[in-house]
């Protein structure tokens, strides 16, 4: 309901962007269906919120040169909130979920533009994964190439390994950009947390070089001490 009152009586341009994941229930891709379908959920607004948005777009619509009854003022908002709203859904084609929402849901297939996102080239693959090194000041300049070249080369050789797979086993893996970011993503994590750990270990070292320093200079104050208390001593035996 924000989302078409942001879009039909505000004029703002917005996007629903939805992914398999935020799919809890199948129920909610009716809602999805209708508003691809014809841009009208049944039942969004109230009887009041209705007559509402009505009356705030009905001085819209007679500047527009059109005849300001309900029903062409209900009209006006719904192909506003069509223009404006941009829906994006990603859904993923593995297995038989997408065909089976794809049949259930007509609207998913027929009143999108499907775009499929094959595998990245090398030269795609080496630019994600220079742009991400290039933000890690902790990576050398100087390897950063170097990392970027064996992050593309173990993506291609799952791939490869996957073909083989399942050529053998009949079996699928998949790999895809995703999953190279993924693995993007699980690199700079373990080199951050192994750089917290080796900063704590040099405050550690540090810390213990310093306490033994302080150790040698109480050592060696406690030594001129003892010297001069042996030969306050030895005085006093002579004495005696």
């Amino acid at each position: 309901a924000n989302l078409y009152q942001k879009t039909g009586l505000k004029n703002l341009g917005t996007v629903f962007l939805m992914s398999d994941a935020q799919v809890a229930d199948e129920k909610f891709l009716v809602l999805v269906n209708n508003l691809l379908a014809s841009g009208e959920i049944p039942e969004l607004f109230s009887d009041d919120e209705v007559d509402n948005i009505i009356s705030t777009v009905r001085n819209e619509v007679k500047g527009a040169g059109i005849q300001d009854t309900r029903e062409n003022c209900w009209k006006f908002f719904i192909d506003r909130v069509r223009r404006q709203l941009k829906v994006i859904l990603c859904f993923s084609p593995v297995g038989t979920t997408l065909r089976v929402r794809g049949r259930k849901f007509p609207a998913v297939i027929n009143c999108t533009s499907i775009d499929w996102f094959h595998e990245w080239p090398e030269e795609a693959l080496m630019s994600v994964s220079t742009k991400f090194l290039n933000a890690e000041e902790s990576i050398p300049s100087s390897i950063k190439k170097s990392i970027g070249q064996f992050m593309s080369f173990v993506h291609q050789s799952v791939s490869e390994m996957s073909l083989t797979y399942l050529n053998n086993d009949k079996r699928y893996n998949y790999v895809t950009p995703k999953s190279f970011l993924e693995l993007i993503s699980l690199y700079t994590k373990v080199l951050s947390n192994k750089n917290l750990e080796l900063q704590g270990k040099i405050v550690r070292l540090e810390n213990g070089l310093d306490k033994l320093l302080v150790t040698g200079e109480q050592v060696e104050d406690l030594k001129a001490q003892l010297a001069i208390q042996e030969v306050e001593l030895a005085k006093k035996n002579a004495e005696a």
